[in-house]
């Protein structure tokens, strides 16, 4: 299932398909027949009105009863040919939209940390569903309107020379000048344009589901929409590019209306002409007729194709997309992984990283060495690198140079799968499922017995906040009007890295967010739950790390200075500056 980005996009469609990708033929092939036996109807209304024409109502009578059930049966064979094609074109894109939508998923699951603190859960909901519909709605409904558009299409042209030639050759006229304007509108640029309203598009949507979460915060402070700048931005972006989108359309689509619709201008001159030269008016009005009833499916047959056109390119956008949001390159190479050595000392030599957006590097040459058992706490302004050092050791990203080894080894040679069960994170940022208290902790453990969630429960300090809820443990977060706060998730959380037990404890603000009772209550875990372990532990509140090992002072990717609290308070540097910045500001009130 794997598409490569220069194959075309029905092959990369097809290849999504699997095995219902058989039916699509047949599907085109019932649309075919359907769009034909869709004219034939009106064939048989110009039989009747000629019947009408050359015989008198008596001896018509009964051909036009004939007729008039043949229209009938060719409606109901249209109808059920139609319906035919449209099942078995659904059939293929569903099971398409499914595999489009597993393979991203699978993809997005190998996806390294990093990918996921870049993309936004709103970007990838609406990159993936969005587009995924964009090509299941190619697939069911544009793809067999294709071929059976260019075979009435065709079937039309044919029978305009097979009436009168003369009177197709006046068809010509209006059909080249549509065609023109048609190129005009769907031709060379339009595949850049396109990719550029697919790309509007995308940001407006994405920041509107942003936005939405967004709301509470909107509303507490009494702001506006105008005041969520970047949602603001992406509409009226969105709305320039729109407004000139349409406007540079507008000349060639008014020419092109009135051209596809505008047979009769220069059919009934023709059809006058041919009777004033000597033609029989009887047999020329019949053709008129014919014409006249046939034409209209041209306009029909154009604006199919180009729908058709807008669709195939949207599709192909909407399948490069999904692709390229999660391509395999981004994906963290481990050609020849090792086992997880037996010791757990981190070291960083020589690591310099840069994030492919940034211009300048995020972590310059840092050389760090964290024994195993050890705390080390790194500490320094926003932007200075500290939760990027700490993100390399779980291979969020791979250091740009240098190695970061555990235990000797190159996390590079580690799977990442490997590297995870070894490791235990509590972000600032607690994510916690809409499920059952039980099943969140099980995260850390999925196979873990009855006491051990009970023994992670106890030392996560977690008593009290399953105790108030009405089912305990087996409370499910978000029904019932169930919420915990975010001191009370991050305990929750601290229960799920107790029931891992991982070696290795990385913790980036883990009271970031905690009230002063939530925060006395994750201050007494952390020191049970990092008792023993290797532990990297990002902090803003200095009073947290005075206790570590040692403290490591970062500065636009450089480590400043380094070493224990009373060390570094002894030393005019960065860290006795921030102490003392610190201590002024807990003193503050408002």
């Amino acid at each position: 299932m794997k598409s490569q980005k220069q194959s075309s996009t029905l092959a990369r469609l097809r290849s999504y398909m699997g095995k219902k990708g058989v039916l699509m033929p047949f599907s085109i092939t019932f649309s075919v027949l359907g769009n034909i036996l869709g004219m034939l109807p009106f064939v048989c209304v110009w039989l009747i009105i000629r019947a009408l024409f050359t015989q008198d109502l008596a001896a018509s009578g009964s051909d036009i009863v004939r007729y008039a059930w043949w229209a009938f049966g060719f409606s109901i064979l249209f109808i059920l040919c139609y319906f035919t094609s449209l099942m078995l074109s659904h059939l293929a894109a569903f099971r398409l939209e499914r595999n489009l939508r597993y393979e991203a998923m699978q993809r997005a699951v190998r996806m390294p940390l990093g990918f996921f603190t870049r993309n936004t859960t709103g970007k990838m909901r609406k990159v993936i569903d969005d587009n995924a519909g964009i090509v299941h709605t190619f697939v069911a409904h544009q793809l067999p309107d294709l071929a059976g558009g260019l075979t009435v299409f065709v079937a039309t042209l044919v029978l305009m020379f097979v009436f009168d030639w003369r009177l197709g050759l006046a068809c010509l006229v209006p059909l080249l000048i549509a065609f023109a304007q048609f190129y005009r509108m769907m031709g060379k640029d339009y595949g850049a344009t396109m990719q550029q309203y697919m790309t509007s598009l995308e940001a407006m949507n994405t920041e509107a589901v942003e936005y939405v979460r967004g709301i509470p915060v909107v509303k507490v402070f009494q702001q506006t929409v105008y005041s969520f700048k970047r949602l603001y931005d992406s509409i009226m972006a969105y709305n320039k590019w729109v407004k000139e989108y349409a406007a540079s359309m507008c000349k060639a689509m008014s020419i092109y209306t009135v051209a596809i619709n505008g047979f009769a201008f220069l059919l009934v001159p023709a059809a006058i002409i041919l009777i004033l030269i000597g033609g029989s008016w009887q047999e020329i009005t019949l053709n008129l007729i014919f014409y006249v009833l046939i034409t209209p499916f041209f306009g029909q047959c154009i604006m199919k194709l180009m729908y058709v056109v807008d669709g195939y390119r949207q599709a192909g956008e909407a399948v490069g997309r999904i692709e390229a949001l999660t391509d395999e390159r981004q994906q963290l190479q481990t050609p020849r992984p090792l086992t997880m050595p037996d010791t757990y000392d981190i070291c960083f030599k020589q690591v310099s990283f840069r994030y492919d957006d940034a211009s300048k590097e995020a972590l310059s040459d840092v050389d760090l060495s964290i024994p195993q058992g050890k705390t080390v706490a790194l500490v320094g302004a926003s932007g200075s690198g500290k939760t990027t050092l700490a993100r390399l050791i779980a291979r969020f990203w791979d250091a740009g140079s240098g190695k970061v080894t555990i235990g000797g080894v190159d996390v590079k040679q580690l799977h990442p799968d490997e590297l995870m069960r070894h490791i235990s994170f509590v972000f600032q940022n607690t994510e916690l499922f809409k499920t059952s208290i039980r099943e969140n902790i099980l995260y850390g453990k999925p196979d873990a017995a009855p006491g051990e969630i009970d023994r992670a429960v106890e030392l996560a300090q977690c008593r009290d906040i399953i105790g108030k809820l009405p089912a305990g443990i087996d409370t499910k977060i978000g029904t019932e009007g169930i919420y915990l706060s975010g001191g009370e998730q991050q305990r929750i959380a601290l229960a799920r890295a107790f029931l891992k037990d991982a070696p290795i404890v990385l913790l980036d603000e883990a009271t970031a967010f905690a009230d002063p009772e939530n925060e006395h209550e994750i201050q007494h875990a952390l020191r049970r739950l990092m008792r023993g372990k290797t532990v990297v532990m990002i902090a803003h509140r200095l009073t947290s790390v005075t206790d570590a090992d040692t403290i490591v002072v970062m500065d636009e990717g450089r480590i400043a200075e380094q070493g224990t609290h009373a060390q570094l308070l002894e030393k005019d540097g960065i860290y006795r500056r921030m102490w003392k910045e610190y201590q002024q500001s807990v003193r503050w009130a408002i």
